[in-house]
C-alpha cells in the first residue's frame, strides 16, 4: 500500500515542478542611447532571441548615460525613443521598455536590474552588451551587484580576437562569479555616430537604417546641420 501511494504521489509532485519551470521566463535587456537604433542593434537583439531562447527582448533606450551627457547634434529622449518604437513595431518579440527613460536623467543598471527583478520575481534576465563595455566592465556603477541579478551576453565585434574575447569573459566570470555568455552573431561593426555623421554629410543610409527609422529621421530634419552650406544637402536614402 505504501509503495502505491507513492507511486500515485510522484506524478503530481513532478508535474508541479514542471509547472514552475515552465513559469519562469528568459528576457533579454538591451539598453543603449540609440542616435539612432540601426540594424546593428537589432541584429543582435534577434540573435540573442534565438540563441538563447528567450521569451523576448526588451529594447530600453537610457535617458542621460553618464558617459554621454553631451551629445551634441543628437535627438532628444523623445525622438529616440520614438525610432525605437518604430524599429521594433514589426517584430512580437522585441518590445520597448521606458525603464531608463525618465525625466530624472539617467539610472544606473543595477538599478534597473534590481526594479525589474523586484517586479517579475519570475524571470531571468539575459544584458546583452559589445564587447567593448564587457572590457569597460570594471569600471561600471556596482559591477558585482550586476552580476548578482543578471546574465551576461557579449557580442563579438571584428576589432577583438576570438581568443581575447573568451580570456576577458572568464576573467569577468571569476571575478564576479558571473555568467558570462558569448553571443554567436553576425558582427555589424557600426556605428550611430557614424550614421549620424553620414547623414549630415548626405549621404546614404540605406540598409543601414530599418525603413521605418529611415523615414522619420527624413521627415523630423534629424542629424542634419542646422545653418550654412550643408543644408542644401539631400540625405540618399
Amino acid at each position: 500500500m505504501i509503495g502505491n501511494r507513492s507511486s500515485f504521489l510522484r506524478p503530481e509532485r513532478e508535474n508541479k515542478m514542471s509547472q514552475k519551470k515552465r513559469q519562469t521566463k528568459k528576457v533579454g535587456i538591451m539598453g543603449g542611447t540609440f542616435d539612432p537604433i540601426h540594424i546593428g542593434h537589432l541584429i543582435l537583439a534577434e540573435s540573442a532571441y534565438e540563441q538563447f531562447g528567450l521569451d523576448y527582448v526588451l529594447v530600453m533606450p537610457s535617458g542621460n548615460p553618464p558617459h554621454k551627457k553631451n551629445r551634441e547634434g543628437g535627438a532628444d529622449n523623445e525622438q529616440r525613443t520614438e525610432m525605437v518604437r518604430l524599429a521594433v513595431a514589426s517584430n512580437p518579440h522585441l518590445h520597448l521598455s521606458l525603464e531608463e527613460m525618465h525625466e530624472m536623467g539617467y539610472i544606473y543598471t543595477s538599478q534597473t536590474l534590481a526594479r525589474l527583478r523586484s517586479t517579475h520575481p519570475d524571470t531571468t534576465y539575459f544584458f546583452i552588451m559589445g564587447t567593448d563595455s564587457l572590457f569597460q566592465f570594471d569600471t561600471w556603477h556596482e559591477p558585482q551587484q550586476i552580476c548578482d541579478q543578471c546574465v551576461l551576453v557579449a557580442a563579438k565585434r571584428d576589432h577583438v580576437p576570438s581568443e581575447m574575447l573568451d580570456e576577458r569573459i572568464r576573467q569577468v566570470a571569476e571575478t564576479y562569479h558571473a555568467d558570462v555568455r558569448k553571443l554567436d552573431t553576425p558582427n555589424i561593426d557600426l556605428s550611430s555616430h557614424q550614421i549620424r555623421q553620414w547623414i549630415s554629410e548626405g549621404r546614404s543610409c540605406r540598409y543601414y537604417l530599418p525603413g521605418a527609422v529611415r523615414k522619420y529621421i527624413e521627415k523630423t530634419g534629424l542629424y542634419r546641420p542646422v545653418s550654412g552650406p550643408a543644408d542644401s544637402l539631400q540625405i540618399q536614402y
